[in-house]
């Protein structure tokens, strides 16, 4: 279908524009699509599926080489904690940790627990 380009460019053009959507839609630059590559405890963007963010946690407890975890709906916007923030958004926010507090009391393993932390 290509014609005649070899394999590897065709790759380079795959990773290059895969770069330059990540970017138009605001991603970090950095995309890991491994989780070696990913740190540990620190939550990227993530770009595929419905998920809105993803981590490599690590620690006591899990997986030798970390466990991936991917959290938040994509385009849900969590609660603003800012001074005046709105009692709509205050009574969204304490709704939602009402209703996960036994998951994000499980601690970094979970899903929850890193929602709690990045987005609201």
């Amino acid at each position: 279908m290509f014609g005649d380009f070899p394999e590897d460019l065709l790759a380079q053009f795959k990773r290059d524009y895969a770069e330059r959507q990540a970017f138009a839609l605001g991603y970090p630059q950095q995309s890991y699509t491994d989780k070696a590559d990913m740190p540990c405890n620190k939550p990227v963007a993530d770009s595929g599926g419905g998920k809105s963010h993803k981590v490599r946690a690590c620690g006591p407890g899990l997986p030798e080489g970390g466990k991936l975890i991917r959290f938040g709906s994509a385009g849900v916007k969590g609660s603003p904690k800012k001074e005046g923030e709105s009692e709509s958004y205050k009574a969204r926010r304490e709704a939602w940790y009402a209703r996960h507090r036994k998951n994000i009391d499980k601690g970094p393993s979970s899903a929850a627990y890193w929602a709690a932390k990045t987005k609201w």
